[in-house]
């Protein structure tokens, strides 16, 4: 690895750390980010999918601070889903099951180059910046010109952590009101999640949410 092309992409990347899942800033806040489940809206009848339109009006308006709705989209990899497979053709008894199962491998490896298979992740951004002179966020990573703090202090670390956690909260119950389950990602997941958002080629296996 370039260690000098890595430092220097790390200069564009505005996070500090991460802790506990949280995402502090260079600008002093903070970011934390819950993964959701889907909705399937389009199967819903009217009165239920104009019950889900109210009550996602209704959870905006009940927020005063900023969230992001983040939706990633990528190509499913279905290479393990295809070692599986090939590992239980080798343990069929019959030759007619090692066939079918091998000719099923085949239709899903043609069907995959044919076809961009894409999977969904949904997530929602929390913001919190602490005693920040202009605290209304305008991206996933960046606030506007803020009045810096120092966040590396354990103490005043816990009690931001805190502040994010009731806002955590707060959009998890609003969300479970429209039947949508949230839950924060730990800091791998975190450091996944980024990770795939600064390298979209690259195929890795999604973050699940735990049911």
């Amino acid at each position: 690895m370039d260690t000098s092309h890595a430092g220097k992409t790390q200069a564009f990347v505005p996070i500090k750390e991460i802790r506990n899942g949280i995402m502090v800033l260079k600008q002093g806040g903070y970011r934390g980010v819950l993964i959701c489940s889907a909705v399937n809206f389009g199967l819903k009848s009217r009165d239920e999918q104009e019950a889900i339109t109210l009550g996602f009006q209704n959870f905006l308006n009940t927020l005063d601070f900023s969230i992001q709705i983040v939706i990633n989209s990528r190509r499913m990899d279905l290479r393990p889903y295809l070692s599986i497979l090939e590992e239980k053709m080798v343990d069929q008894k019959t030759e007619l099951m090692r066939i079918q199962l091998r000719e099923y491998i085949e239709f899903i490896n043609t069907f995959a180059d044919q076809t961009n298979i894409m999977t969904k992740s949904f997530y929602v951004v929390v913001s919190y910046a602490p005693h920040l002179t202009t605290a209304s966020a305008t991206g996933f990573l960046q606030h506007a010109d803020t009045k810096k703090k120092d966040v590396s202090g354990d103490l005043a670390f816990e009690e931001d952590r805190a502040q994010l956690e009731q806002r955590f909260s707060l959009v998890m119950a609003g969300l479970a009101n429209m039947g949508v389950r949230a839950t924060p990602l730990g800091t791998e997941e975190v450091i996944e999640l980024l990770y795939r958002s600064f390298n979209p080629g690259e195929l890795e296996n999604p973050i699940r949410l735990d049911s």
